[in-house]
């Protein structure tokens, strides 16, 4: 499979680290937050509709070769039953965080005790409904791939000292 993020200029993004998988083409509206999130860290990252159940083998193909093309996080969205965390993290090693879309039969919730719900073994992490999950799944992913990387370290560093500044100078 040759999966590769295109950006506004057309250009391919070489040796992503991270996948932004979404089930659905709907579920861009709220996973472009996790999108801007790896772009603002300079994360080289993908995105990627792949359904788990149409057909359940691209999910399976994807997960199962992540690791060998130079993944290194998978970030899944889906709603509904949404599987698509757990069959991603079903076929690869590598970390993978569920972010659980809103839907209208209930509001999210059942998205999210379905991204939750994985059996001993095969872990899934698991962000917040919606938009902030999007967010918190980059920031996640950015915090992953810091471990290894001084310079994303001190990104996030960064990153959270201007939003303690920003809440400290917040005056109504």
């Amino acid at each position: 499979i040759k999966m590769a993020k295109k950006s506004d200029a057309g250009n391919t993004v070489a040796n992503p680290l991270v996948a932004v998988i979404m089930g659905s083409k709907s579920d861009w509206d709220t996973m472009r937050h996790a999108d801007k999130t790896l772009s603002d860290f300079g994360i080289a990252h993908e995105c990627r509709v792949i359904s788990a159940h149409r057909p359940p083998s691209l999910a399976g193909e994807f997960g199962s070769t992540a690791e060998a093309r130079g993944l290194e996080v998978i970030i899944a969205a889906a709603g509904g039953a949404a599987h698509l965390a757990g069959v991603l993290a079903a076929h690869t090693t590598l970390p993978v965080l569920g972010v659980p879309m809103r839907s209208e039969a209930l509001n999210g919730l059942d998205s999210l005790l379905a991204t939750g719900q994985m059996p001993a073994g095969i872990p899934v992490g698991r962000t917040a409904i919606g938009k902030p999950g999007g967010v918190n799944a980059a920031l996640l992913a950015v915090a992953i791939l810091a471990n290894s990387r001084p310079e994303l370290r001190k990104k996030l560093h960064d990153f959270r000292d201007a939003q303690e500044r920003k809440i400290r100078e917040t005056v109504l």
